[in-house]
């Protein structure tokens, strides 16, 4: 019997697969259990058209990304740390701070998980700071940091 499967099911496939499974196991676990549901026509056209509209939701999605990666590009956000002599801050400038002077100054709201910092900012001065917005589509933001 084939089965579309409505969840992913460990050992067997993911979800929107289409496997051939024993009838046994398809009429006792997989059917009752909401796992999967029998490959008729109509199941496969409507798989086939959840498929499609996934695909525009995911391309839309890249396309946000992209916009916003250039935005991102454009921008350079200033940040003041405090620091002692010869220009060294106590502590260091976090994701969170980024965050913050990028929606103050920028009016561009992002999450702090998507900024990479390779190494912490301790110092005054410009760094190009890696920003993974999609899978597809990572950009540079350039901070600046003052030292107060």
């Amino acid at each position: 019997m084939e089965v579309i499967l409505m969840e992913d099911v460990k050992n067997l496939g993911k979800k929107g697969d289409i496997v051939k499974v024993s009838d046994g196991y398809a009429r006792n676990f997989l059917l009752p259990k909401k796992l999967g549901v029998e490959a008729t026509k109509q199941n496969l056209h409507q798989l086939k058209l959840q498929k499609e509209a996934e695909e525009r939701r995911q391309q839309e999605i890249y396309e946000e990304a992209k916009e916003l990666g250039k935005k991102l590009e454009a921008v350079t956000v200033n940040v003041k740390i405090k620091a002692g002599e010869g220009g060294r801050a106590f502590g260091s400038v976090s994701t969170k701070e980024i965050v913050a002077a990028l929606q103050e100054q920028a009016n561009i709201q992002l999450d702090k998980k998507k900024i990479q910092l390779n190494d912490p900012i301790k110092n005054a001065g410009i760094y190009k700071v890696a920003v993974k917005l999609h899978p597809k589509v990572s950009v540079e933001l350039t901070v600046k940091v003052e030292a107060v």
